[in-house]
């Protein structure tokens, strides 16, 4: 059969010449974007399979030691609670979580973080299950607290939502190691309006004392609400 048969054969079934041009070293680059759901042409060992892009994006990211990998994300609209349980210790050895713009129901209120042993079931909440300490800058005083007895460890403290202050909390922390059979440690940085009207910047640090492996986090505000914000969770992917 000619090369012109062959090619009419193919057409036959669906198959165009510049789908073939470019199986065949075709160098011509489109511009059409990516997205969920696009399939990509593989040579598993020898046969041609097709896969999906996220299936893609899930092994390299495997593959890609010490990256962050986005791991879920969640809005608030008069929420009581954000609660992450993506957590998975044959895959990442820490997280990252980030604020934006994370505003409270209630006035002069903490935003705080619990964990959970159980994938999410209960999170600990015992007098003393906790230690934290915060330091920084409200507006030209320093501010700093520290408790070794708590039932959660404070992300802010006396953050406001009046006017001017409702732009609510921004910044990140890092849990480290949650998986390890340690006190699981959170380090974190953050910038938010404190209840008088005045701008802090916060480092903020804790731990949760007893050793065992977390698996789910939770925040909310000491008192009322989440009324708006995103909270985002990746992992630190292991080598």
């Amino acid at each position: 059969m000619s090369r012109q048969e062959k090619l009419a054969a193919l057409a036959s079934t669906g198959v165009t010449k510049a789908e073939l041009d470019n199986i065949d070293g075709g160098t011509a680059r489109g511009t059409t974007a990516i997205a969920d759901g696009d399939g990509v042409l593989i040579n598993d060992a020898g046969t041609m399979r097709m896969t999906s892009v996220e299936t893609m994006a899930t092994y390299m990211g495997t593959k890609i030691g010490g990256g962050l990998e986005f791991i879920s994300t969640a809005d608030a609209s008069n929420t009581a609670t954000i609660s992450f349980t993506g957590f998975d210790a044959s895959k990442y050895d820490s997280y990252l979580f980030t604020f934006l713009n994370v505003v409270a129901v209630n006035d002069s209120t903490g935003l705080i973080l619990r964990t959970s042993t159980d994938s999410g079931s209960n999170y600990d909440s015992g007098a003393s299950d906790y230690l934290y300490q915060f330091r920084g800058d409200k507006g030209n005083a320093g501010i700093a607290e520290y408790d070794a007895t708590r039932q959660h460890i404070y992300i802010t403290y006396g953050q406001g939502n009046a006017s001017g202050e409702e732009g609510g909390l921004s910044g990140h922390i890092f849990m480290y190691g949650p998986h390890i059979a340690l006190p699981t440690r959170i380090v974190g940085q953050s910038f938010y309006y404190y209840s008088d009207g005045n701008g802090v910047v916060i480092q903020t640090a804790g731990q949760r004392h007893s050793s065992a492996d977390v698996d789910a986090a939770q925040f909310l505000f000491q008192s009322g609400n989440i009324a708006s914000g995103t909270i985002t969770m990746y992992g630190m992917v292991n080598s």
